[in-house]
């Protein structure tokens, strides 16, 4: 009797991919330029102050880098989604690295604001093309049930890229000055390229996937229309929308800027603190991957708590009486945004047994969408906030609180019906696996 490899809810599969040493080495071809997009996605976030300065833009025009980069990046999640569904993972993820190595030189020799944002808007696409890849790699070479945890796996890995962005960039960025810092970053886009044009392999031998006719513009329709049809897609976006964009905000622009000019801090201790956002990310997102795993239940409690606990944090880090907050609060403040990474990837655990394979690109791309909706919402909100309010931070960061409205109000509407069409789902694969006579 072979053993069951999904989890409740997934969809049932015959001849699951086996795992092993040889999964693992080509998905780490995969992952390896996600962290690489990570790194150039969240090198402005250490280079905010002298991007203004470079620049000489405001408070707004600052975070139009932001917003520009997450629009496209937004913007290309269901277009990406076709792609990978269509021309398979490995032609994808070359064609990204090449978009998003090519944005960041562009933006390192950037002799103006307009150029500037135009290599951020290139680097955005590249890297829109980068994490929908990796979730159908590791759904090609690793068993169902290792989903979740693969998918945290990957989440970690892209964290430890916003590390190395705060750890090594800001420190290349002050010691070498703005070109050669960025220009020899972009070097890593050239190395993960190289590697996956030689090493990386859409699917083991043996599980090719099954032909899917694709017919132009009809297919292109079908598969977005099919995807939103399911309660689970919309969920996972929104549960998506509703916790990633707190820290995203945060670590990609104005975290530094919040620590620096509302909080005091110096530019050693605020870098410190955006690194215990990212290593919070990193220890949460193996807890929350395991507990998912075992319990697939957990899901939306690790989720909504995961939304009160932000605004709880924030609420009392923004209404602090004093000028400056506690130390104590504030590294309090940066290991619960920790947490919302992983809460984000939570999304698609929704998402993923709601659509069948041929559809998993698509799907993601649609929860995807979410959580940087919300981030480049916010980044402008806050930007123009601060404008208007002359730099204070306590109304500008009320925006945070918003946004998780609405995502809240959106995930409590919607939980009922995907738990229903998850049970319908389950009871349906396993009363066509009793029909199925054994071979």
């Amino acid at each position: 009797m072979s053993r069951d490899t999904t989890l409740p809810g997934d969809p049932p599969q015959k001849g699951a991919p086996p795992g092993g040493r040889r999964a693992v080495a080509v998905w780490s071809i995969g992952v390896a330029v996600y962290f690489v997009a990570v790194i150039f996605r969240t090198s402005l976030g250490v280079a905010g102050l002298d991007a203004a300065d470079r620049f000489h833009v405001n408070a707004s025009a600052l975070s139009t880098f932001s917003i520009l980069q997450l629009l496209v990046y937004a913007g290309m999640q269901i277009p990406v989604g076709l792609l990978v569904d269509r021309l398979g993972t490995k032609k994808v993820l070359c064609l990204g690295a090449v978009l998003f190595t090519a944005g960041q030189l562009g933006f390192a020799f950037s002799p103006s604001y307009g150029t500037a944002l135009a290599s951020r808007a290139l680097l955005g696409c590249g890297d829109a093309m980068t994490f929908i890849s990796v979730l159908r790699l590791g759904t090609r070479w690793f068993p169902a049930r290792r989903g979740p945890f693969v998918a945290q796996l990957a989440g970690l890995v892209g964290m430890a890229g916003n590390l190395v962005s705060t750890l090594v960039l800001a420190r290349l960025l002050h010691g070498l000055g703005w070109t050669p810092a960025f220009a020899g970053s972009a070097v890593a886009g050239v190395v993960v390229l190289v590697l996956t044009l030689l090493f990386l392999k859409d699917h083991p031998e043996g599980h090719e996937p099954e032909p899917f006719p694709h017919q132009g513009a009809s297919y292109v329709r079908c598969q977005i229309a099919e995807a939103w049809r399911e309660p689970g897609t919309r969920l996972g976006m929104w549960v998506h929308f509703t916790t990633q964009f707190p820290a995203m905000v945060f670590l990609l622009l104005w975290g530094l800027p919040f620590l620096v000019q509302a909080q005091g801090l110096s530019r050693a201790t605020a870098g410190e603190l955006l690194t215990l956002v990212v290593l919070s990310n990193m220890a949460i997102g193996l807890v929350y991957g395991q507990v998912v795993a075992r319990h697939h239940a957990a899901r939306l409690p690790l989720a909504l708590g995961t939304v009160a606990a932000t605004a709880l944090m924030w609420a009392l880090t923004l209404a602090w009486p004093g000028e400056h907050a506690p130390m104590a609060l504030l590294l309090a403040l940066c290991v619960v945004l920790g947490a919302c990474g992983p809460a984000s990837m939570l999304g698609f655990d929704f998402a993923r047994p709601a659509n069948p394979p041929e559809r998993q690109g698509t799907a993601s791309g649609i929860t995807n969408m979410g959580g940087f909706i919300a981030s480049m919402t916010t980044l402008f909100a806050v930007g123009v906030l601060l404008d208007a309010t002359g730099d204070d931070y306590s109304v500008a960061f009320c925006a945070v609180f918003v946004l998780q409205a609405l995502g809240l109000t959106q995930i409590l509407r919607l939980r009922g019906r995907a738990a229903r069409r998850e049970r319908e789902r389950l009871v349906a694969s396993r009363v066509e696996t009793v029909h199925v006579p054994a071979v």
